[in-house]
Formats: C-alpha cells, structure tokens, sequence
C-alpha cells in the first residue's frame, strides 16, 4: 500500500492510509490473529460471515425482506 505526502501534510497522509487498511481489512485480520481460534469457532465464525455476505446481497437486490 503506498500513500503519497502532498506538502509535508503527514496527517493528512495517515488518515488516507489509515481509509485504504481499513477498506482492505487489514485491522479486521490482526484483530482475529491476536489469539489463538479453536477451529471449531474459526468455522462458526466463518459460517455466520457467510450468511451475513448472503443477507446483505439479497438486501441488496431487493429479494429479502426482513
């Protein structure tokens, strides 16, 4: 990931490379490798992500109605 520095404004610079890991789920994965997940809750987990994707997707498409 590269962000470019416009006129020394370093924040500015952190904010927009703080936007790009956040979109590209890079918080989201150090978060879930802190520690140690059983691979039964690893599953678990990954089922529930899948049915919320699936849930969004047909929201999306206007085919589920909650």
């Amino acid at each position: 990931m590269e962000v470019t520095v416009n006129d020394n404004n370093v924040e500015h610079a952190l904010r927009i490379l703080k936007k790009k890991m956040q979109r590209e789920g890079v918080y989201k994965d150090i978060k879930l490798h802190r520690r140690f997940e059983k691979p039964s809750v690893k599953r678990a987990r990954k089922r529930t992500e899948l049915a919320r994707r699936f849930r969004k997707t047909m929201r999306k498409r206007g085919e589920l109605s909650m």
